[in-house]
């Protein structure tokens, strides 16, 4: 469909609360993840949620297949979440480097649960429900917070672990 501008953080509207979705298989929802995989895909991103191009509603994707960005994760499917909920399944916290493309050219270090278990819906309605762990589980909690107006320096514990990307990592060419 379209590759829509994707707001940056001090934009109130990252902050809100997103809606549920209470309508599957519609064209509006159709044509939302469109372009949600458009913008996403067009950007290198692991992952994109509706709040992000300004649509407060609690849609979220990700998609992990030989991205420049994450050249050394494993694939994740792409996954179209609708109403996600999530479950921690151990106290376990890992800290890793994140991006987001609301901020785009800066990292930090997020803690975040090693092991989740997600549940929502897909574009048609049709219930989803796993169990995953790693830069899998980050996702899906990362594209979660944007629905609840969570950006991930809000949950950063040390902001000395917080940069651009290219001071941060000199050495890489795309981190």
């Amino acid at each position: 469909m379209a590759v829509r501008e994707v707001l940056r953080m001090g934009d109130a509207r990252l902050l809100r609360e997103a809606r549920p979705v209470d309508q599957f298989g519609t064209d509006e929802l159709n044509n939302l993840v469109r372009d949600l995989l458009d913008t996403m895909h067009h950007l290198n991103g692991a992952g994109l949620a509706a709040p992000q191009i300004g649509v407060d509603l609690q849609v979220v994707i990700f998609e992990i297949t030989n991205n420049p960005r994450y050249p050394d994760v494993a694939p994740i499917p792409l996954t179209v979440l609708v109403n996600p909920e999530l479950e921690y399944l151990s106290d376990e916290i890992q800290e890793d480097w994140e991006g987001c493309l609301s901020l785009p050219g800066l990292r930090g270090r997020v803690p975040r649960y090693s092991h989740v278990r997600y549940r929502g819906f897909d574009v048609a309605g049709n219930s989803i429900d796993r169990i995953v762990e790693g830069f899998h589980a980050r996702v899906v909690q990362h594209e979660t917070d944007h629905l609840h107006g969570v950006l991930y320096p809000m949950r950063m514990r040390d902001l000395s672990d917080f940069g651009f990307t290219d001071v941060l990592f000199p050495q890489s060419q795309d981190c």
